[in-house]
């Protein structure tokens, strides 16, 4: 006799097998208590599903691959995202503003400065918190871009319309701004165009110059702003141009790196 108790006998399989106790379940009792509980944690019915937690652990979540769903998809309501979607908000809301009594009432364009001021800070503040406290989701990647070109592009459009900026301007800007999404995507395969200092600059000095023109201003003021528009211009397309100069450089080192693996797996 082995002297084992009768309640560890018929105890678990796994917690026998744990300390070490002969019995007489074998490699497939161990492996059907495994496949019962897991890896680590309890048993998980086959109508469950495991979600990773915030701190590195697992919980279940009923209702399978729906449960699990329906917790992925609450993830993307998070403070980054709903800035985002504040942001798409706002482009009817500027344009109704802007365009609202002839598109000439001060008081109508001081409302639409306000809400394009309020796109714009949102613009700088969903980024960092995502970055900060890990809040990407595949959602931010897309409408974040999108929510930006948005309001940009309905403040230009506007202002061309109203005859206070030259429509070259704005195509310059715009065609910029299309022009180096497309690039982004066409060069992705070789790898990702990093957002350089310059660029940021340029969309600081973009989104004061046209806050700029959206206000009624006159006098120095009025002239001031033709400036600062002038210097938005200039970077717009220096950066457009090293973006450029980045995505040839990176397919290049792409294509050379695909041509030396190549060379290698042929010996």
């Amino acid at each position: 006799m082995t002297g084992v108790p009768a309640s560890a006998a018929s105890g678990p399989p796994s917690a026998r097998n744990a300390k070490g106790v002969p019995g007489t379940v074998g490699a497939a009792g161990a492996a059907g208590s495994t496949a019962a509980s897991g890896p680590s944690g309890p048993a998980v019915g086959s109508g469950d599903s495991r979600v990773s937690g915030d701190q590195g652990g697992t919980k279940v979540v009923r209702g399978g691959k729906l449960g699990a769903a329906a917790v992925n998809q609450a993830s993307l309501w998070n403070i980054a995202n709903i800035l985002t979607m504040i942001r798409l908000l706002l482009v009817p809301g500027f344009v109704a503003l802007m365009l609202a009594d002839g598109g000439y009432d001060p008081a109508w364009r001081s409302l639409a400065w306000a809400a394009f001021a309020v796109a714009m800070i949102t613009d700088i503040f969903d980024g960092h918190l995502a970055r900060t406290y890990d809040l990407v989701t595949d959602f931010g990647k897309i409408a974040d871009p999108i929510a930006d070109k948005a309001i940009m592009g309905a403040a230009l459009l506007c202002l061309s319309a109203l005859g206070d900026l030259p429509w070259w301007v704005t195509g310059v800007i715009l065609g910029r701004e299309l022009g180096i999404t497309l690039l982004r995507f066409v060069v992705i395969r070789y790898g990702v165009i990093p957002a350089s200092r310059g660029g940021k600059l340029k969309t600081l000095i973009q989104g004061v110059a046209v806050g700029m023109y959206v206000l009624a201003l006159t006098g120095p003021l009025a002239t001031l702003r033709f400036w600062v528009m002038a210097v938005a211009v200039v970077l717009t397309v220096a950066t457009g141009l090293d973006y450029v100069r980045q995505a040839i450089v990176l397919r290049n080192q792409g294509l050379a790196a695909r041509e030396a693996a190549s060379v290698e797996a042929e010996r």
